[in-house]
């Protein structure tokens, strides 16, 4: 280890030229922390962690990509950034020498909408990430619960390969040889016996390109059929702390001031109601409501479980009411709880199921899974999409879908998720900034406590190789790869321990 002189002046020199981004999310406090964690003696878990880091094997059994440029991957193992003494070597300001200069030029040209730190990656293994000076991060975050089966996947690199030499797009003038046959890969793997709309019989597939398109959808469909009975049946519910997307009508959808106030007025037509408050959803859901929209287990929002209670009393009164019930799945989905889809551990399903994220490993698809009902209201013309059901979208999609849907993969994540959870919870139990952990499957919430910013432990744990994200409510959201190990796990909550040291430290020195 470095001396505490030489580690507190490494840390000074390192925030001079620090991620501007990551100072204004932490209030300028990232620097301090920085400096209190180089004066303070080693966390128990350091070395631990950084061992752990070092030697993990991946689950994935793809080789190492050795042909990307800019960075040192041909020299990973003597390179790499964990095995060093140095306890500042993940951060910001020692990636690539060129990176700043790159990023700066691409300031130019791209529209500053995302707030990210000075690290450019180029490339993965498993449940690794790269950035161009060949150090490796720990993703617990597989690009927003994309990734599900890692990066770099052997198996899906000569999918892709294949198909791209054959065909990429057709447009849906025409027919593809691979769309119906994902379609109704999809279908036969819809729980049966579960009480609602959509079963795996007669149940029809629209693909399009994301979340919010898949969305989108079906807050038309839902607009079209309660049209059909009455001109005033128009009125879409959702519920407090959801997030639906970013086009108009998912936004709309979406209560939340930061993402709908720049954009007002919405669509109208649009109320929310409590999230698992099954009373208050009995009384909004009356006969002008022509679509719900909800979550089985909320993302954006903080990661929150819907209860049981709530959503047989949203089925119930969307029944009686004559509503289309919508599950949008989008992140919690195609394995991610554990179960290929969250609401078949409800025995209740929806009239419109919507998926995405998952669903390619990271090529742009949507889907929106319709029962017979409601599919026999939407006509030629009443929707439609360029891109959407791609030879090549769909051909990876129908890979990855069977890949996910075997109960040894789908077992391996409930495993894994509750050891991660079982570990974030030893966690809380030794630290007052963490007031609850919240799971399903692989996807877990730290709920940090109120006036503990989530966006410093995120900044933090990038400085010790380990990519975490936010969510709503004071979040830390963990949605990793779901060929995570049982290891990894461990490691990466390791890594968490020490950054909840140098929280406490500098929260206790703000203190006195």
């Amino acid at each position: 280890m470095l001396g505490t002189t030489t580690r507190a002046a490494a840390a000074r020199n390192i925030w001079q030229s620090s991620c501007a981004a990551a100072a204004a999310r932490s209030a300028c406090s990232l620097p301090s922390i920085l400096l209190a964690r180089a004066a303070r003696p080693p966390p128990r878990h350091t070395a631990a962690s950084r061992r752990s880091l070092s030697a993990l094997p991946s689950l994935s059994t793809s080789p190492p990509h050795h042909h990307h440029s800019n960075s040192n991957s041909n020299n990973r193992s003597s390179s790499n950034p964990t095995t060093s003494a140095d306890p500042l070597a993940f951060a910001d300001a020692k990636a690539h020498p060129g990176t700043k200069a790159h990023i700066t030029r691409d300031r130019n040209y791209l529209l500053q909408v995302y707030p990210r730190p000075d690290v450019i990656f180029t490339h993965g293994d498993g449940a690794y990430l790269y950035d161009q000076a060949g150090r490796r991060f720990l993703d617990m975050t597989a690009g927003i619960a994309v990734n599900a089966l890692g990066h770099g996947d052997e198996q899906i690199r000569k999918v892709v390969a294949d198909q791209v030499g054959k065909l990429v797009h057709l447009s849906n003038v025409y027919h593809n040889e691979h769309a119906g046959p994902f379609a109704e890969a999809i279908v036969n793997a819809l729980p049966a016996g579960c009480k609602g709309g959509l079963q795996p019989k007669d149940a029809k597939v629209f693909f399009c390109n994301s979340g919010t398109e898949a969305n989108e959808a079906a807050l038309k469909f839902g607009r079209k059929i309660g049209r059909a009975i009455d001109a005033q049946k128009t009125t879409v519910v959702s519920f407090s702390n959801a997030f639906h997307g970013r086009s108009m009508g998912a936004l709309s959808a979406t209560p939340n001031v930061k993402y709908q106030a720049p954009f007002a007025p919405l669509v109208p037509g649009f109320v929310n109601a409590p999230y698992n408050d099954a009373a208050r959803a009995r009384e909004v859901i009356d006969e002008n409501v022509c679509a719900v929209i909800v979550e089985p287990v909320q993302g954006e929002g903080g990661i929150y479980t819907a209860s049981k209670e709530f959503l047989e009393a949203v089925r119930q009164r969307c029944g009686e009411v004559g509503a289309v019930l919508i599950f949008d799945e989008i992140q919690c989905g195609l394995g991610r709880t554990g179960t290929l889809f969250a609401y078949e551990q409800y025995g209740i399903s929806p009239d419109i199921l919507t998926l995405a994220k998952p669903l390619a490993n990271g090529l742009p698809i949507g889907a929106v899974i319709l029962s017979p009902t409601v599919a026999s209201h939407i006509k030629p013309g009443d929707h439609g999409t360029t891109f959407g059901g791609s030879p090549l979208a769909t051909r990876v999609g129908h890979h990855v879908l069977t890949r996910i849907n075997d109960p040894a993969f789908l077992s391996h994540v409930s495993t894994v998720g509750a050891h991660l959870r079982h570990k974030c919870e030893e966690l809380m139990r030794g630290t007052p900034l963490v007031s609850q952990v919240r799971s399903s499957g692989l996807m877990v919430g730290l709920q940090l406590r109120q006036g503990v910013d989530p966006a410093m432990f995120v900044d933090l744990c990038r400085e010790l190789g380990v990519l975490v994200l936010t969510a709503g409510n004071n979040t830390v959201r963990l949605v990793p790869p779901l060929i995570l190990t049982e290891q990894q796990a461990d490691a990466a909550v390791e890594v968490f321990e020490e950054v909840i040291g140098d929280m406490e430290s500098i929260i206790a020195a703000g203190k006195a």
